[in-house]
């Protein structure tokens, strides 16, 4: 069938991106889903820095790629052996599919699935098939295995979570990157209790899902850290008990004094050695640092070997939330449903795909809450 899709052919793209067009809307030819695939016709996609750093070229893939992960849409087709699905259901994407039979996956830890990461940097579905194509007959890659800037996709059955509950349609796409991978952080990597004492840096879809976790978990503080204002003010508005703009220069005192040496728990998701830095430096004596950021591969952090030791500190990675997503996701939206998780406040603006670059420039600010491509 043919689509129509957001192209990326050349990563490295300078902002502003309404100038520079590193997108481009384009009609490709999309095959028929394969063995265990499934055919999808896209609700919603949100623009995430996951996209951002591919068009930039710092997290590197094969191009030309069809972007776009973060994504909800409505079952149209299925492949041969997909029987837990039926036409007219509401999905989720989720952005590393899992074989089940890793050893990673054999762990309980689908996020670091080896088959799937395999696929996700050749631009292949979990299968190792391309099911895209263009003028000519030309590949297209998929973006880690889902390629959702477009009206339909065709996804690996385990790229894809089934949504029961009576849900928004476009509200549902967050659920499979910014839920997923902020609240995750939360409940999943730090295993976040109730009475104890929070900070979240950077505060971007990601970072905004983690301060409604840590507030429903229960965390007595919860401070959100962040450059602009306006996503301060917005924090504040959501439940945190104290915001700080990561420019003061006595910010890292300032926590420390208002939380009596630092937080249990400091979580980073701005992408940035400084943030990180700040990060670990607000975590208190015996304290967990979690980062979920993906910055340039090239940056490293300088972490003080005797502090670790001496404060016995704990640094921890957070992939897609450590979570299993057909777990997690319905747990997730059950707690959105219970009004304890509002994701639906983090919606920024709908978008249409033609929009797609001067989305990625609002995005590129760190003004943008979670705008996203909404398809009829």
């Amino acid at each position: 069938m043919k689509i129509r899709a957001a192209v990326l052919n050349a990563m490295g793209a300078q902002a502003p991106f309404a100038k520079s067009q590193p997108l481009t809307i384009e009609e490709l030819e999309l095959r028929d889903p394969g063995p265990g695939e499934v055919l999808i016709k896209l609700k919603a996609a949100g623009l995430c820095h996951s996209d951002l750093s591919v068009i930039t070229g710092v997290r590197p893939r094969p191009t030309p790629m069809a972007l776009g992960h973060e994504a909800s849409g409505v079952v149209v087709g299925l492949g041969e052996g997909v029987h837990d699905l039926k036409v007219g259901d509401l999905v989720a994407m989720v952005f590393v599919p899992s074989c089940g039979a890793c050893p990673m996956c054999g762990e309980g830890r689908p996020a670091l699935c080896e088959p799937g990461a395999k696929a996700n940097t050749e631009g292949t579905l979990l299968s190792g098939a391309r099911r895209l194509y263009g003028f000519g007959g030309k590949p297209v890659n998929h973006h880690v295995g889902v390629s959702a800037f477009a009206d339909h996709a065709v996804v690996s059955r385990r790229s894809c979570v089934k949504i029961e509950a009576d849900i928004d349609p476009i509200e549902a796409a967050l659920f499979g990157c910014a839920v997923l991978t902020g609240a995750g952080a939360v409940i999943n990597t730090a295993g976040v209790r109730a009475g104890q004492t929070t900070a979240i840096v950077g505060l971007g879809g990601v970072g905004f899902c983690a301060v409604l976790a840590a507030i429903a978990s229960g965390a007595r503080q919860v401070i959100a850290v962040d450059l602009h204002d306006s996503k301060l003010a917005m924090a504040k508005s959501l439940g945190a008990t104290a915001v700080f703009n990561a420019k003061d220069p006595e910010l890292l005192d300032k926590i420390k004094a208002l939380t009596r040496g630092g937080v249990d728990f400091a979580f980073e998701f701005a992408g940035s050695v400084h943030a990180m830095e700040s990060a670990y430096r607000m975590t208190r004596r015996g304290g967990t640092t979690v980062t979920a950021s993906l910055p340039p591969p090239g940056d490293a952090w300088g972490l003080q070997h005797v502090n670790l030791v001496a404060e016995e500190r704990t640094v921890k990675g957070s992939y897609v939330g450590s979570c299993i997503p057909e777990r997690d996701v319905p747990r997730y939206v059950d707690l959105y449903l219970a009004g304890k998780l509002p994701i639906n406040k983090l919606m920024g603006q709908r978008l249409k795909l033609e929009q797609i670059n001067e989305g990625f420039d609002r995005l590129n600010t760190g003004e943008a809450m979670r705008d996203l491509i909404v398809f009829d």
